[in-house]
C-alpha cells in the first residue's frame, strides 16, 4: 500500500471515534443461476415481486459506498466496519469485469474495514485479483457456496488452491449430506443454512449434525445460522416461519468459534 493511502487512513484513524457499523455494499445487482443452489435465489424472488430483470447485471448508486465522506472529511462508514459485499450478485460474475478494478481500489484505500464476499464462481477468481494481492489481503474474506456434494468436489479443489488469508464455507442452502473431510485440513470455517422461501427445499436437521462433527473433530470453526422454510427432525418435517429461522438455529447450540 502506498505511503500517501497509509498517510490518509492514520488521519482518519485520529479523527474518527464512532463505533464501526455492518453495513451491505451491493455494488451491483443482477446474477445468473449456475448450479442448483441458485434454483430458488432471493434476489431473483425480490426483483420478481417488483418487475425488475434479475440476469441484468447492473452497477448500483452505492458503488462508491465505502469512499464516501461526510461534510467533516471523514468516511460516512466509520473505520472498523464490516462491510457485506455484493449480496445481491457475485462479485466475480463475468458482467461486471468493467467494474471491478474501481471496487478492488475502493477495497484498497479502505483497508481500515473487513470486506466479506461470497462466490460461486471460483474458478474465475484466480484472474481477477489486483497485482498487489500477494498472498490475499487481511481486510477482504473471500467465501465460496457449496450447495451439495457434487458443487462441494467440483468449487473446493479450485478454491482451496486460491491465495487467501481464509478459507470461509457456505453450506447454504444445504441441499444434501456433505462430506468435508477431503477438504477440511485446508478450511478455516464452515456456516451452514437451510433454504428460505415459498418453494424452499428441505434441509434435514442431521445433515447439519454430520457436518458440525465433521468441523469440531477437525478444529474447524462452525456456525448454523439458518434453519431454512423447511426442516427435517427426526423424521418430521417443520414448517419454519422466516422471523424464527435465524433465531431457531441459534437455539440448537451448534456454534464453534
Amino acid at each position: 500500500m502506498s505511503p500517501q493511502i497509509n498517510e490518509q487512513l492514520s488521519f482518519f484513524r485520529e479523527k474518527d471515534t464512532r463505533k464501526p457499523l455492518s453495513t451491505m455494499w451491493n455494488l451491483w445487482h443482477g446474477c445468473s443461476k449456475v448450479s442448483p443452489g441458485c434454483a430458488h435465489c432471493y434476489v431473483y424472488r425480490r426483483d420478481a415481486s417488483v418487475g425488475r430483470d434479475s440476469s441484468v447485471v447492473k452497477k448500483t448508486q452505492n458503488f462508491n459506498l465505502p469512499i464516501r465522506k461526510t461534510r467533516e472529511g471523514l468516511y460516512k462508514i466509520p473505520s472498523g466496519s464490516y462491510f457485506y459485499t455484493c449480496f445481491s450478485s457475485d462479485f466475480f460474475h463475468p458482467d461486471a469485469d468493467e467494474w471491478r478494478p474501481d471496487a478492488w481500489n475502493m477495497m484498497r484505500i479502505r483497508s481500515d474495514c473487513h470486506f466479506f464476499m461470497i462466490t460461486k464462481r471460483p474458478e474465475r477468481v484466480k484472474d481477477l485479483l489486483p497485482s498487489d494481492w500477494g498472498k490475499g489481503w487481511e481486510h477482504v474474506t473471500i467465501a465460496v457456496t457449496c450447495e451439495n456434494q457434487t458443487m462441494a468436489d467440483k468449487r473446493l479443489p479450485i478454491y482451496l488452491n486460491l491465495p487467501l488469508k481464509e478459507y470461509a464455507v457456505m453450506v447454504e442452502p444445504m441441499l444434501s449430506a456433505v462430506n468435508l473431510l477431503p477438504y477440511i485440513k485446508n478450511i478455516d470455517s464452515v456456516s451452514v443454512g437451510g433454504e428460505s422461501g415459498p418453494d424452499a427445499r428441505a434441509c434435514d436437521y442431521n445433515w447439519v449434525l454430520d457436518l458440525h462433527d465433521q468441523c469440531i473433530k477437525n478444529g474447524v470453526s462452525f456456525s448454523y445460522h439458518q434453519t431454512g422454510a423447511k426442516l427435517i427432525k427426526d423424521g418430521k418435517l417443520y414448517q419454519i416461519p422466516r422471523s424464527q429461522q435465524h433465531s431457531q438455529a441459534k437455539k440448537a447450540g451448534l456454534d464453534h468459534a
